[in-house]
């Protein structure tokens, strides 16, 4: 859990940093700051995508993910979780439908930017197990998510600073699964992992760009379908990775 902690602090640091920041920026910075965000974004989610050893598995988990999560509708749910933190916690500008809107677009997309990638799962099991490498691994992500945490709240405000109760569920969950059982995934199964996390990231990258909005975190049981397609496909005998 120690990394996870830290990446709770580098996060929060950056975001009050971003909100200090932010004050201070024209509009037209502002979404200029954005934009370059989007360009990252895409690099990230193309050089992630490029992970998988069979585009086969991140296709049929994006699909089966994505129907999943529309029927659980989990992007409603965390619209509607961020809408209760804006009115719990900045009531005085409950009534204010830009200030809201803008509210739950920075916890959302901020926790899906710091929750999707390789090195959020990878690195919160083997820091559940007590292995040196998980905590070095989150160690880095941390530095990352605090720069990002920064340029994000400085453009979409304080939602952004609540991602930080995504990253203590999700990544204290992971840890204590990794305490629990040890080291449970395979190399295979990282790499379809990671390979739908860049196609997520690809999608974050549209939505901050501004060019499509799709309901991303929809699409998240894709990050569970995938190494599981892989366990599947091994213990019936199928060769993931074919030459």
């Amino acid at each position: 859990m120690g990394g996870t902690i830290l990446n709770a602090i580098t996060v929060a640091f950056g975001t009050l940093a971003g909100l200090f920041i932010g004050k201070r920026l024209t509009p037209k910075i502002q979404e200029s700051v954005i934009t370059g965000l989007g360009f990252i974004t895409l690099f990230a989610g193309f050089d992630n995508a490029g992970a998988t050893g069979n585009v086969i598995i991140p296709l049929l988990s994006i699909v089966i993910g994505a129907i999943i999560g529309e029927i659980l509708d989990l992007a409603g749910w965390l619209e509607r979780f961020a809408g209760w933190l804006q009115t719990r916690f900045a009531g005085g500008e409950a009534a204010d439908t830009e200030s809201r809107s803008r509210f739950i677009t920075g916890f959302v997309t901020a926790s899906l930017v710091f929750c999707v990638g390789p090195l959020t799962f990878v690195g919160s099991i083997l820091d559940g197990m007590g292995q040196p490498l998980g905590f070095q691994q989150l160690a880095i992500k941390s530095v990352l998510d605090m720069f990002a945490g920064m340029a994000f709240a400085a453009s979409l405000g304080i939602g952004v600073s609540f991602s930080i109760i995504t990253i203590l569920v999700l990544q204290g969950g992971l840890a204590l699964l990794g305490s629990l059982f040890g080291q449970v995934m395979s190399e295979p199964m990282i790499n379809e992992m990671t390979a739908v996390g860049g196609l997520l990231l690809i999608g974050l990258g549209l939505t901050l760009l501004d060019v499509k909005r799709p309901r991303m975190a929809n699409f998240l049981p894709a990050l569970v379908i995938a190494p599981l397609m892989v366990v599947v496909a091994t213990a019936l005998g199928i060769n993931v990775y074919p030459l």
